[in-house]
């Protein structure tokens, strides 16, 4: 059974869904692959708390990983795609090639971005911490404001080994 709530967070509205009690998406306002609202199922008031809690942690500044029991759904490479952008450290990124080059498949640059964009959690799987190969922000499914919103919040105050700007 899927459910989902609307949350307010400092990017806007988020839109929380859930399949059998199990996160399963994390959809931003006018998100990119958002997908259409007819399957988000019945709007609830409870069973959220945890991913709201936690949510809000995170903009606080007070959470740097997430421990909610997540539910992806999609091809193979996408799940491993989205499995490798949970091992991005807070306040640190990785190029698309790296994330291509991470799960073995260097010459699949384009789909491993196009997998990035396909996540359906966003923020909880930090999608976000992907970068052009120069450090440049591109290809975000919530927005490049949104994306720069996030790094910034994520970047520590003195520069980390393994970041790209």
């Amino acid at each position: 059974m899927r459910t989902h709530t609307m949350i307010d967070s400092p990017i806007g509205t988020l839109t929380l869904t859930a399949t059998d009690g199990t996160l399963s998406g994390i959809y931003l306002e006018n998100h990119l692959h958002m997908p259409h609202p007819s399957t988000f199922g019945a709007k609830v008031t409870s069973g959220f708390e945890e991913a709201t809690e936690q949510l809000t942690e995170y903009f606080a500044g007070q959470r740097q990983t997430f421990t909610l029991p997540i539910h992806l759904a999609g091809s193979p490479f996408q799940r491993r795609i989205w499995h490798t952008l949970t091992t991005i450290a807070y306040g640190h990124t990785l190029t698309y090639a790296h994330l291509a080059e991470t799960i073995g498949k260097p010459e699949a640059i384009r789909a491993a971005g196009a997998a990035n964009g396909k996540n359906p959690i966003s923020i909880v799987v930090p999608c976000h911490r992907v970068v052009g190969s120069d450090g440049t922000l591109t290809g975000f499914s919530g927005g490049l404001a949104r994306k720069r919103f996030l790094l910034d919040l994520e970047h520590p105050a003195a520069p980390r080994q393994g970041q790209l700007f």
